[in-house]
């Protein structure tokens, strides 16, 4: 058998799989967060979410809702520079995303259950 007989069921096969693999996942809430940012945020998410009064009176003096929060904790970056992972026993993140044109950074301290954000800053 040449070479591009062998490539060609190669890929007839890698085609027939992937469909497979597609449909049996479709219906399911797959997630694939490997990386450490994706990790860091799914966690953050799974946790009860509080906001630290500071907080509160910074999300109404700068008119954003928990919508954005939630919109920054799915696509935002973790800075691990800025944060303090190591913490015991309620590591720090600094947590920044944009939305509707502002920057936002977030200090959020991740405890066992809890997840609550201690401070906001925007940027423009």
């Amino acid at each position: 058998m040449n070479l591009f007989k062998r490539f060609f069921y190669y890929l007839i096969g890698v085609s027939f799989g992937s469909i497979v693999v597609y449909f049996i996942w479709k219906g399911k809430d797959v997630s694939f967060d490997y990386g450490m940012d994706a990790r860091t945020l799914k966690t953050i998410r799974t946790k009860k979410l509080h906001y630290s009064e500071d907080v509160k009176l910074a999300m109404e003096a700068i008119a954003i809702d928990s919508s954005a929060i939630l919109s920054i904790l799915k696509n935002g970056d973790v800075d691990f520079g800025k944060s303090n992972q190591h913490k015991k026993p309620c590591p720090e993140y600094s947590i920044s995303g944009k939305y509707f044109e502002k920057t936002i950074e977030l200090w959020i301290k991740r405890c066992d259950s809890i997840a609550t954000i201690e401070k906001i800053t925007v940027n423009k």
